[in-house]
């Protein structure tokens, strides 16, 4: 799969600046044009807060960031693009005269997506030289955690590049979806101004609060539709008879009289200000940047719980991170720093992120056990038990742990993992991890284990094969020199 090798943006405000720190962090280089005289800053607190949710997000190793360059003309953000994101504000004139702009500096193979959520691209491509090049490609917001895109050709989009866009996305870690024909709005804002409508009239006529009104989203069927969306959760509710039955039984009170989704209410200085007031007291003095980072963690949270399901298999959305992930890992999971014998090997670093603390500030008990579980991957990488070889039907299973906290890890406070393999043979390895706090060298806990080398397709122990054993044995040889780390070998409740 051909990823973007470089990329512009045409417009850094909300949905520019998502896409630029999207691109960024999949290690693509980013040249930005935005005549708005705060636009490096605009984009720079956007940045920092995907930097932040992406440390929340995964553990796997991501490229190096990509160069950001702002540009002061269009003409030279675009040239040597091959994927060209414009996000200039939704006016229909403003934005066919900046694609008409951008067609005529691109390079002939440059793909040029358009940000728009409810123009045609029929509409913008209008006045274009090479508007088979032309396609909507409507993010959602924030832009470097939501995956989705909405990939929408016009009469003159060629299906080349359709199939390009489609295949271009994977690799940033987002997820295109080609919507068949071309409607105003797409399919996200519809299903959105629909519920925005309705909920208008909720508030105009005092039935609840802005509020009350986001609370039965968020504490019922926002939490359904995360996971399952509406059809396959209504399935659902049609209990074992399915989608057929919920339809028969439901079907009916289609007609009856509650909606006012074909009534438009009037949006007045009257209502503008009641939702004003509403929205305000419901902030409750949190800032926008506030309100976005928060937003952020949560969004990492369902993510990460989401990665998890299905067995572990991953669904939905997380089934999309999951194999970001292992991407992630095949292209940068194998690299390590040159082998020091003279010490244990250091394999994870990180920082403690909120999504891993517990209500003191302190990491939870299990993320302990997730960093440990981190470095024994991070060692079975290196010795060539990589996903290709797990996915041949072998791997190294824990079999035994012994974790002892001996500080405490803080939100915020970078920390790094080490290994010791303390001894080895052709199906046990047995290691001896330590996590510190980088800034101190404090060492906070430890954990020793012992894995065996398994042929998963047998369901039993098997002796590794010799290529494993090499690696393995060269790190146990030197490793025997060093001397025994304190705590191994200890038992729960041994004194000390």
């Amino acid at each position: 799969m051909t990823g973007i090798s470089k990329a512009a943006c045409i417009g850094g405000g909300v949905i520019g600046g998502g896409w630029i720190a999207r691109f960024l962090l999949a290690g693509i280089d980013v040249d930005v044009f935005d005549p708005h005289p705060e636009a490096e800053r605009i984009v720079g607190e956007v940045i920092a807060n995907a930097e932040k949710a992406y440390a929340m997000l995964t553990g796997a190793p991501l490229p190096p960031r990509g160069r950001l360059t702002f540009c002061k003309t269009l003409e030279e953000a675009v040239a040597g693009a091959d994927w060209i994101q414009e996000s200039v504000p939704e006016r229909l004139d403003l934005k066919r005269g900046v694609l008409t702009q951008i067609d005529a500096a691109a390079r002939p193979d440059a793909l040029i997506g358009s940000s728009t959520s409810g123009l045609l691209p029929t509409d913008l491509q209008r006045d274009m030289k090479h508007p088979e090049r032309l396609f909507v490609a409507h993010p959602y917001n924030p832009v470097y955690l939501l995956p989705l895109v909405e990939i929408v050709g016009g009469e003159k989009t060629s299906a080349v590049t359709i199939k390009a866009a489609m295949d271009k996305l994977p690799p940033v870690g987002m997820k295109g979806v080609h919507i068949a024909k071309e409607i105003e709005a797409f399919v996200g804002d519809r299903l959105l101004e629909a519920l925005w409508r309705e909920a208008l009239w909720l508030i105009h006529d005092d039935i609840c609060t802005v509020e009350t009104l986001d609370d039965v989203i968020r504490y019922s069927f926002g939490l359904r539709w995360a996971q399952m969306g509406l059809f396959q959760t209504y399935r659902i509710a049609g209990g074992e008879a399915g989608m057929r039955h919920f339809l028969a039984q439901f079907g009916p009170c289609l007609a009856w009289p509650w909606t006012k989704l074909t009534d438009v209410v009037d949006l007045d200085d009257a209502l503008i200000e009641k939702i004003g007031r509403q929205s305000d007291e419901q902030a409750a003095g949190l800032s926008i940047r506030e309100l976005e980072r928060i937003r952020d963690e949560n969004l990492v949270g369902i993510l990460q719980s989401l990665k998890g399901g299905h067995g572990g298999e991953g669904w939905g959305a997380g089934k999309l991170l999951k194999d970001f992930e292992q991407s992630l890992w095949a292209k940068g999971g194998g690299a390590a720093a040159p082998f020091d014998p003279s010490k244990p090997l250091r394999l994870v670093e990180t920082k403690v992120s909120p999504a891993w603390v517990d209500y003191n500030g302190h990491m939870t008990e299990h993320r302990y056990l997730q960093i440990f579980g981190d470095t024994s991957d991070a060692l079975l990488r290196l010795v060539g038990v990589d996903l290709a070889y797990v996915e041949a039907g072998h791997s190294y299973y824990t079999v035994e742990s012994h974790i002892r906290h001996l500080g405490e890890a803080k939100l915020g406070q970078a920390i790094h993992s080490t290994c010791q393999v303390l001894a080895a043979d052709d199906k046990r390895l047995h290691v001896f991890h330590t996590l510190y706090a980088t800034a101190t060298g404090e060492a906070l806990a430890t954990a020793e284990h012992m894995l065996l080398h398994v042929d998963s397709k047998l369901g039993k122990a098997a002796p590794a094969p010799t290529a494993v054993l090499d690696k393995v044995r060269t790190i146990a040889a030197a490793h025997s020199e060093l001397a025994l780390p304190e705590g191994a070998g200890r038992y729960v409740g041994q004194k000390r």
